[in-house]
């Protein structure tokens, strides 16, 4: 999975279709991606102590990974993601510009 913590991201279907977001946590072994403000759901959490009152609470739940397109740093579009190998490092370049992701 080439979306990383931190990327910042463009979601391309769903109901979020069009909103940006950064990647708070990645999931690869499931494919998915946590982005903030992005596929927020409401989930209702019972009193945990006596005398607290129940809540409901709106978290952000994961999404795929497939349905979000990483946004480059030198261009600012949202571009593929491609590997090259600099000297020994691998590093993720732009499709659009070239430039490191």
């Amino acid at each position: 999975m080439i979306i990383k913590k931190g990327d910042t991201v463009k979601i391309l279907s769903g109901k979020d279709r069009g909103k940006t977001g950064k990647v708070s946590s990645a999931l690869p072994k499931y494919g998915k991606i946590l982005v903030e403000g992005v596929n927020i759901r409401k989930k209702h959490l019972r009193p945990r102590k006596q005398g607290q009152k129940g809540q409901v609470a709106q978290i952000a739940f994961p999404i795929s990974a497939s349905a979000a397109m990483i946004v480059c740093k030198a261009c600012g579009k949202p571009a593929r993601a491609g590997q090259k190998m600099i000297g020994a490092k691998k590093v993720r370049v732009c499709k659009k510009c070239g430039g490191e992701m």
